[in-house]
């Protein structure tokens, strides 16, 4: 099995490539989905297709989990995977995939703050830099007009910072808490927590209205289901061994490759890609750099 290799280091670098290549194809996924479906009911839908195909897996385990986990597995499931499906998939309305995709980079910011205030975590002044860059970066970013100019502030920009501070909070939650439970359990377990909720906001909206009078209906349905069941549930089982044999700002870094995936996603799609987004995204990968340095 590939978690069963000694070499924790290697396998840490071969989940973040496997999941930055994942997570980075999920912005154009849910484009796809939006062309069809609300926001609300892309969010919904992919949360429900994660927590589906876990189903099997989490009625056989939920007994084996302790009772005082429970509670952390729910922050990890809707704080850090049901919240940021809603909002990633709201800004995409306004934002380009690409866009959004090169935001999806300050999640390890607010793992290291989240860790700072929370879980005593010293700061490094090197990391105060990153930081500021990280925020410089996005601030820059938020100036972007869907045609790639500049213009007034796009407050959609700041749904994304909102989902990865929630990411953040995930990161160090699962780091901190769940460390001694399986990654499948803590996925299965944090996704049925989402369940109710999806399944809830799905059927109280128009879906199975566009399901029956939509043409495309079912290509974009076909596109969300692979985003859940790749993007979120079989990630989220990569992604939680990553957490649990790496640091948590460490687990946080697949944000490096996950701009580049989802630039080259929106360079294929046509989408508006000029010397502003690079910047951008330099900026920020540039914060994230300095908030790896565990140097002085």
């Amino acid at each position: 099995m590939i978690f069963s290799t000694k070499n924790t280091q290697a396998l840490s670098w071969g989940l973040i490539i496997i999941l930055a290549l994942i997570w980075g194809s999920s912005f154009i996924l849910m484009k796809r989905g939006l062309e069809v479906f609300t926001a609300g009911q892309v969010g919904a839908l992919r949360m429900a297709v994660a927590a589906t195909v876990f189903f099997p897996v989490t009625f056989t385990i939920w007994r084996k989990v302790p009772a005082s986990s429970w509670k952390f597995m729910a922050i990890s499931g809707i704080i850090g995977n049901l919240f940021p499906a809603f909002l990633f998939a709201t800004a995409q309305t306004s934002l380009s995939s690409s866009l959004t995709g090169i935001l999806n980079a300050l999640t390890p910011l607010f793992t290291l703050l989240i860790s700072i205030f929370f879980f005593n975590k010293n700061l490094l002044r090197n990391q105060v830099f990153g930081l500021l860059l990280g925020f410089i970066g996005t601030a820059g970013l938020s100036l972007l007009k869907s045609d790639g100019g500049v213009g007034e502030m796009n407050w959609y920009v700041w749904l994304v910072v909102l989902a990865t501070l929630f990411y953040g909070i995930s990161i160090n939650v699962v780091k901190n808490y769940l460390g001694g439970i399986k990654p499948l359990y803590v996925s299965a377990c944090a996704l049925a927590c989402t369940a109710p909720f999806s399944y809830a906001y799905l059927f109280s909206t128009d879906f199975v209205a566009r399901m029956q009078t939509h043409p495309q209906a079912l290509t974009a349905l076909g596109y969300l289901v692979i985003l859940g069941t790749v993007g979120s549930a079989f990630a989220l089982i990569l992604f939680n061994k990553l957490v649990q044999i790496s640091s948590a700002v460490q687990a946080s870094m697949t944000t490096y490759l996950i701009p580049i995936v989802a630039l080259v996603w929106g360079w294929l799609d046509q989408e508006p890609l000029t010397i502003y987004h690079v910047l951008g995204m330099l900026t920020i990968i540039s914060g994230v750099y300095l908030v790896n340095q565990q140097g002085k």
